[in-house]
């Protein structure tokens, strides 16, 4: 019984802070779903690829891949650049994971980007086990997105509508968390690095290629200025 209330009490401060990614993630998951509908492809191709890629843009890109000759070489190298930012978002996870026995398998698969916003900024109740409050964050994430996809699949063929400019829902959810992030810190130097180093690299390598370079100036910065910052953020701390 103890566990249990260990669980359930993980479970329900973890779902408020997966509302907002929910409204998103059904939203921009039903429209995949229909999109793959209508590309030819049954329910059965959004629901499986939405549980096992879990991935939104690449699975976007996915239908593409699939209806073009077979090349296995640049789908790889495709789905390699598009995924690539994950790498920085597990260097970052590094500490909070340590320890978490069984449960890090899935913490590192279910990891997506709004996943690791709310893992890595939430400020967990006090009481609640850590560990099990990141799986129900990743694990509600994780069922949005394939419920999502897979309802938009099978109701791809009696609904029809534009999907044009669906992705923006994405954009604008995480200008809520960057904002709500800015608000909580009286000093907002990680956030200016982040903005500085995301438009010199949007403006030297281009729209299409700046998230990569953007994000290795982004590590290199805050591994430079590591001493500093975490020494600036105990001072907040203290106040």
């Amino acid at each position: 019984m103890k566990k249990k209330s260990v669980l359930l009490a993980a479970l329900k401060a973890a779902f408020p802070f997966t509302i907002p990614i929910f409204a998103g993630f059904w939203f921009l998951s039903f429209a995949y779903g229909i999109y793959m509908n209508v590309s030819g492809f049954s329910f059965v191709y959004p629901m499986c690829m939405s549980a096992i890629i879990f991935g939104g843009s690449l699975e976007f890109v996915a239908v593409s891949m699939l209806l073009s000759p077979f090349a296995p070489v640049q789908s790889f190298i495709m789905a390699l650049l598009i995924q690539a930012r994950h790498l920085f978002y597990g260097i970052s996870m590094l500490d909070k994971y340590k320890s978490m026995g069984i449960k890090k398998t899935f913490l590192i698969f279910g990891m997506c980007d709004e996943t690791f916003s709310i893992n890595y900024t939430a400020k967990i109740p006090d009481g609640i086990d850590r560990g099990w409050f990141y799986f129900f964050v990743t694990l509600l994430d994780y069922l949005y997105w394939v419920s999502g996809a897979t309802l938009g699949g099978i109701l791809g063929s009696l609904i029809t509508f534009n999907t044009k400019g669906l992705d923006f829902v994405m954009t604008a959810m995480f200008v809520v968390i960057f904002m709500e992030q800015w608000l909580k810190e009286k000093s907002h130097w990680t956030a200016l690095i982040g903005l500085g180093c995301s438009a010199l690299c949007l403006f030297f390598f281009g729209s299409g290629r700046f998230m990569i370079p953007s994000m290795i100036a982004i590590l290199a910065l805050l591994s430079i200025f590591r001493k500093p910052l975490e020494a600036d953020f105990d001072v907040e701390a203290e106040k």
